[in-house]
């Protein structure tokens, strides 16, 4: 069996994901391959690094100005299909294919020629509409029949001039549908949106995102310590990026009505901008690469917030677990779906629940060995054997 992945990028939380599935693959045996399109340079032949800054830029131009993101990049999408004529996979397994680096209509075109396997795990939303990665914060529902007019231009991937979702929807539901594949969800929330959806034509199955949990544990920590608040209780939030839809700002919020004797705010993760625009008994702290720094801080921590208001199945509320705290989180997408404590999941921009949770629960986490990356692997590497199988079989 020979599989390539395909992702936006070699790290972040798909390409975690993408990584981790290449090296246990490799390490059964599996023919494995990884091709991204921003990140680090390849390391020996079964990787592929696109290298293609400057038509990143590019394709990102086209974007803000056409709205018709997943159409540029055409020179390096032809080079990575000519690489990937080169392996012939038995599966190709997609993961995120927005992100200005790949050329959509090239890709598909391809596969429908070529007859291809598809796994296309969907870390978002943006696979079935006309312009957004989520539709959450406006309750829009175009998707489900044709995405026209709209209001969400702005948003990632943003366009800064026309407006082509009506071009979009009908492009990708001409491109993505009638061919080979299995959809892969992280969440039943979104396995249920998509359902809806004109990919609701192939099987969808749920297979939860996991971690590392030789890494991700409760680990003894000097944190407190380093910074001189042994005696107060830790509220913790994380992002890879504190974009508008992760909630950056119901920290400031929650921070005017927390007890400043007993609880402090740490958020990682935030930008140089950011850090200087927030008020300074917040810790803040920029992105960090130190996974173990990270676990530190999370085994320090008395309760991790997420309030997220729009979002898939988030991995930091995993990390968190795994970790010995507790998660506090908006109803949003699949990021109540693991939480023990119905209490812990409150709606969008409800900060006083917080404390109000906090002023009286106690708070407990029931061992769940499903977030652990061993049985998400698991869960891919049975899906791989019998997609090749009834492929071999219909031959």
């Amino acid at each position: 069996m020979k599989v390539l992945q395909i992702n936006t990028f070699s790290y972040k939380a798909a390409g975690n994901i993408m990584m981790n599935l290449h090296k246990a693959m490799l390490e059964q045996g599996i023919d494995s391959y990884v091709a991204w399109g921003r990140g680090r340079k390849a390391e020996n032949n079964h990787e592929y690094y696109m290298n293609d800054d400057f038509g990143i830029k590019l394709h990102g131009i086209y974007t803000r100005i056409t709205d018709k993101h997943g159409f540029g990049s055409g020179s390096s999408t032809k080079k990575l299909l000519s690489w990937i004529d080169s392996i012939n996979p038995d599966i190709i397994h997609l993961h995120c294919i927005h992100g200005y680096y790949i050329n959509i209509e090239l890709l598909f075109n391809y596969i429908r020629e070529k007859n291809k396997k598809v796994i296309w795990t969907q870390h978002d939303c943006w696979a079935f509409t006309g312009h957004c990665a989520y539709f959450d914060a406006v309750g829009c529902e175009k998707w489900k029949n044709g995405c026209s007019n709209c209001e969400q231009l702005n948003t990632y991937p943003a366009s800064k001039v026309l407006d082509n979702s009506e071009w979009n929807w009908k492009k990708k539901r001409d491109l993505f549908t009638g061919l080979d594949i299995n959809v892969v969800t992280p969440c039943k929330w979104l396995a249920d949106i998509m359902s809806n959806s004109f990919l609701g034509e192939y099987p969808i199955k749920v297979i939860y995102n996991g971690i590392d949990t030789n890494v991700f544990k409760p680990t003894q920590s000097d944190f407190k310590a380093k910074y001189g608040i042994e005696e107060k209780k830790i509220i913790l939030g994380v992002a890879g990026e504190w974009s508008e839809r992760k909630g950056l700002r119901d920290f400031v919020k929650l921070n005017e009505i927390i007890n400043k004797d007993e609880y402090v705010i740490v958020v990682v993760g935030v930008t140089d901008k950011q850090l200087k625009e927030l008020p300074s008994d917040i810790i803040a702290i920029t992105r960090t690469e130190n996974v173990y720094e990270l676990v530190e801080i999370y085994s320090a921590t008395y309760i991790y917030f997420n309030p997220t208001y729009e979002d898939n199945f988030p991995t930091t509320n995993l990390e968190s677990m795994a970790c010995g705290t507790p998660v506090i989180t908006y109803n949003t997408g699949g990021s109540p779906e693991f939480i023990d404590d119905s209490k812990c999941v409150i709606e969008k921009g409800n900060v006083e629940a917080v404390r109000d949770i906090l002023r009286g629960t106690k708070f407990q986490i029931k061992k769940n060995n499903s977030i652990s990356n061993v049985y998400m692997i698991r869960s891919y590497l049975d899906l791989y054997a019998k997609s090749v199988k009834i492929k071999k079989g219909a031959r």
